[in-house]
């Protein structure tokens, strides 16, 4: 007679393979049971309250539940990947909480009126860009578009187009050098007229 070892034996990777190939829900609460304590300490190390380490480590391992089948575990173990998962998380936390924090008060008031040349010149500018945008190669315009209008991450973006961290970033260097380089040309004619 087999016996199966009890999901409080089984090695985490174990518990992540059988989430991923059967949707295993007592193997998920074994791993929940297992790290959610140790991920919300975690993070409450890196100065979260109680609750937003909850919250969060009650993400992280709601992302493991979801992405149980892109684990390797040639490239880390499984306890490298869900911190990993928890740490991405916090980051993002830290950053969105940034973003909070440098809008000003008055967000919601109105902002005066502009005068007639201050909203040609907006509208010049506006179309200048447009125009500079569209001599990029696309490559470059997809990166810039992801990064500035979709507010993704240079992670996310890699991800998304499935290209290397580097290439994101080295393309969207050169386009915004490109762009800089432009419309610094652009404004000197314009200065000429």
């Amino acid at each position: 007679m087999t016996v199966m070892p009890s999901e409080d034996t089984q090695s985490a990777e174990m518990l992540i393979a059988r989430i991923a190939s059967e949707k295993d829900r007592a193997a998920y609460a074994a791993l929940f049971t297992r790290f959610a304590p140790k991920l919300k300490a975690f993070v409450m190390g890196q100065g979260m309250t109680a609750q937003e380490a909850e919250d969060l480590a009650q993400e992280a391992l709601l992302n493991v539940w979801r992405k149980a089948h892109l684990f390797d575990a040639s490239k880390a173990t499984a306890v490298t990947w869900i911190y990993s998962i928890a740490r991405n998380l916090r980051i993002d936390a830290a950053r969105k909480a940034k973003r909070v924090k440098e809008l000003p008060e008055d967000l919601w008031q109105s902002e005066k009126e502009k005068g007639a040349d201050d909203l040609l010149v907006d509208a010049q500018a506006a179309s200048n860009i447009a125009h500079l945008l569209e001599t990029l190669p696309p490559e470059q315009k997809t990166i810039l578009r992801l990064s500035f209008y979709e507010d993704l991450s240079h992670g996310d973006i890699a991800k998304a187009l499935s290209i290397p961290l580097g290439t994101v970033k080295s393309r969207l260097r050169l386009a915004m050098t490109r762009l800089r380089t432009a419309f610094g040309d652009t404004s000197r004619s314009g200065d000429t007229v």
